[in-house]
């Protein structure tokens, strides 16, 4: 059980927080429009992620899975940053 929850909680984090940063850059208008609304929202999200990962049956399936998607939404995000498709 601590393991899934420490899977919710930290890569988790990084993961609500890059979806936030995605969904805040690939709006249309300057991303600094959605800083308030992205803010807001991910709290909930976070939360949401954290209740997400005691559906996986072991602490070790939480920890990849959301570990991984952490990495890839955050390589995204750096991604488009240095392709200068974002700004």
């Amino acid at each position: 059980m601590w393991a899934r929850a420490g899977a919710g909680v930290l890569p988790g984090f990084f993961l609500a927080a890059a979806l936030i940063g995605l969904l805040g850059w690939l709006l249309p208008g300057p991303w600094e429009s959605t800083m308030v609304a992205g803010l807001t929202a991910f709290f909930p999200l976070w939360i949401g992620v954290i209740c997400a990962a005691f559906r996986f049956s072991s602490g070790r399936r939480a920890w990849l899975w959301l570990g991984g998607l952490a990495l890839l939404a955050l390589g995204l995000l750096w991604l488009l940053q240095t392709s200068g498709w974002v700004r």
